[in-house]
């Protein structure tokens, strides 16, 4: 099924600004300011005592506390995009309310799934960068829909990564730009924070970066998540409105 690009964003920022939208906001804010609070932590106790450079919100806690927090806060952002997969992939008259199997439903396997497919989706799309910049536009592209393959359909982590190759097949110029939009999110982010650490203020870039991000990101997967259910529900003639986080695929691996 051809992607019809503008109803995929009209139906994204809906899901963005239902209450599920706002609670993913809240949450996604929580998990990146506390990653960002617990690498400062490990920034500054690396530094030398007379440095005096401000690296943000610290901890008055050891760096390889901090360090073993910091990798604790990975894997709970892993389980927090399966979550927020299946709660954007729901019909948008279901966001009122947050069904305990959102975050319950195989998350063990599913938080494992996610972080090992990112791992591998994070590398091939770096050496793609390195090399004009397209080919890791086109692998980004083309693994968009992972998280949501994994999320939704229950699929490990080689399961979505195919999964989300064959959904992307036909369409994959069209999802360029969202890959183009999740980097222009990442620039804009990386400039606010900038600006406030240029003028003395690092503390504030750090809630300032997670704020946006959080908001940016919620909207960008919502946008997301009505791509993969109007692709997916055109393999069976069905419509991207009916998509459910409660219709689980096929096992793959």
């Amino acid at each position: 099924m051809s992607l019809q690009l503008g109803h995929a964003l009209t139906d994204g920022i809906k899901r963005g600004t239902t209450k599920t939208g706002g609670l993913l906001l809240a949450g996604l804010f929580l998990i990146q300011l506390l990653t960002q609070v617990f690498s400062n932590t490990v920034a500054a106790d690396a530094l030398p005592a007379e440095s005096g450079l401000a690296v943000g919100l610290t901890l008055p806690i050891s760096g390889t506390v901090a360090g073993a927090l910091t990798l604790v806060m990975l894997l709970v952002s892993a389980a927090y995009f399966v979550v927020m997969s299946r709660a954007l992939a729901r019909p948008r008259h279901a966001m009122a309310s947050v069904p305990p199997g959102l975050y319950t439903r195989r998350m063990g396997r599913a938080t494992l799934s996610v972080a090992v497919a990112g791992i591998i989706v994070t590398v091939l799309t770096a050496i793609g960068l390195l090399f004009f910049v397209i080919p890791g536009i086109f692998l980004a592209t083309c693994f968009l829909f992972f998280i949501f393959a994994i999320g939704v359909e229950d699929r490990g982590a080689i399961g979505a990564l195919k999964r989300s190759w064959g959904l992307s097949k036909g369409n994959r110029l069209k999802l360029a730009l969202v890959v183009i939009l999740a980097g222009a999110i990442g620039v804009a982010v990386g400039l606010v924070g900038t600006v406030f650490e240029l003028i003395g203020l690092p503390a504030v870039a750090d809630v300032a970066s997670a704020a946006i991000t959080s908001v940016l990101y919620v909207f960008l997967y919502g946008i997301i998540a009505a791509a993969y259910l109007e692709v997916r529900d055109g393999e069976t003639g069905g419509s991207s409105e009916s998509g459910s986080a409660d219709t689980v695929g096929t096992v793959a691996d």
